[in-house]
């Protein structure tokens, strides 16, 4: 939700903006961040008018890509690099930037800058957009003196990140697209043309074959029964949803995607991947080992790993290492403990979890390239069996019937 808000800042100098939010309370919070006294606040179309309420639809379905946020953050490394101030930095881009919703951000953020507010404070106020770890790093930036490499840390880590993550996305599209229109056509073949052939079928008094006898009741019951189908299938998947919000769908859901054969392999090297590309990151910006946990359980996103790594940060906190921490548990291979062991042990824990994020990366790309080499073969396999049978058994009965005369 977006809300208006009058405030005055440390100054007494009034201020007016917007700040989005889910509620009253956290757009107050939010304000509150920014040094301001509210004066008062309003959600935006509370009074109604279709402008409004356009304007607040198109926003809750515009988002911020990862991409666009890569590309953010190189501008500002570089126009750091150039000397330019951050007031000046966030001028600029606000003006380049196309994205409605990331404009109206940047926008805010230079109002808090221009009322005093440090940039890791100011990015704090869209946790939607700017991370934990992506407001840490700023700060550990702000706090070093070194913020142009801050920012290039964090278009490097966000540019692997989209990478791993874009290139297994994408080897999923096309098999996607080819079952979807398979499946549509199956669905019209058994709908539109197989009830006329099964008519003529059961009509001329033969014995069908089981396989056909099969398809001619898959056929007479999408006939019959479509529209109760897509009332179960809509139930099923609103069912799905409900239930992925709640933490023991959370979990359960979770715990599957890193249990099932083949691909839970490839969810657990990604999220390793980012775990350890996380932390190292984190690490080489002068981030402590706890802040590093603290942030990397908030940004993972899998349920059982993140709590993982928080019950490793609790020990950790009670003076036990990194690596013996996590060696307890089997969803951390032991390479990765015992390499974490030798870093703690060298001082160098940030170059290692560097080497592993490499290691897993390749492993997931690998991973990914031999998944798109046996889908391919496979769905020609699957297809070609579910047009023959259903060729099959339609023509095979027709055969007979033309064979008795």
């Amino acid at each position: 939700m977006l809300f208006n808000y009058k405030a005055v800042d440390a100054n007494k100098i009034q201020r007016e903006g917007t700040v989005e939010a889910g509620s009253v309370d956290a757009a107050i919070t939010a304000v509150q961040r920014r040094g301001y006294t509210i004066v008062s606040i309003d959600e935006v179309g509370a009074e109604g008018g279709f402008s409004n309420l356009l304007n607040i639809q198109f926003t809750m379905f515009q988002s911020v890509s990862n991409k666009e946020l890569v590309i953010l953050s190189r501008q500002i490394a570089t126009l750091f690099q150039a000397q330019v101030s951050p007031l000046r930095i966030f001028s600029l881009l606000s003006a380049e930037v196309e994205n409605d919703q990331l404009k109206s951000v940047m926008n805010q953020i230079v109002e808090d800058l221009q009322g005093g507010s440090s940039i890791s404070k100011a990015l704090s106020a869209h946790p939607a957009i700017f991370s934990s770890f992506y407001v840490n790093l700023v700060k550990s930036g702000e706090e070093s003196g070194s913020l142009e490499k801050s920012f290039d840390y964090l278009a490097d880590y966000l540019d692997r990140q989209y990478e791993v993550i874009s290139k297994a996305r994408n080897a999923l599209i096309y098999p996607a697209f080819v079952i979807a229109i398979f499946i549509g056509v199956m669905i019209m073949m058994l709908t539109l043309v197989i009830p006329n052939i099964a008519n003529i079928l059961i009509d001329s008094g033969q014995e069908l074959p089981i396989y056909t006898k099969v398809v001619i009741g898959i056929s007479d019951f999408l006939v019959n029964y479509m529209a109760l189908l897509i009332i179960l299938v809509a139930g099923a998947g609103f069912g799905y949803w409900h239930f992925s919000k709640t933490d023991l769908g959370k979990r359960t859901i979770d715990e599957f995607m890193i249990s099932v054969p083949y691909l839970g392999d490839l969810k657990r090297k990604l999220l390793l991947t980012r775990i350890c590309d996380n932390m190292a990151t984190m690490l080489g910006s002068g981030i402590s080992i706890v802040q590093a946990l603290e942030v990397t359980a908030d940004v993972v996103d899998n349920v059982v790993f993140k709590e993982i790594i928080e019950e490793a940060l609790t020990e950790v906190k009670g003076g036990r290492s990194f690596a013996d921490a996590i060696s307890e548990y089997p969803e951390i291979p032991g390479v990765l403990a015992q390499m974490a062991k030798v870093g703690e042990e060298t001082g160098s824990l940030g170059k290692i979890l560097t080497t592993l994020s490499n290691f897993y990366r390749r492993e997931v790309n690998n991973a990914v390239d031999t998944m798109i080499g046996l889908i391919e073969p496979a769905m020609i396999v699957v297809l070609g069996l579910g047009v023959g049978v259903l060729l099959a058994s339609v023509l095979m009965p027709i055969y007979n019937l033309s064979s008795s005369f």
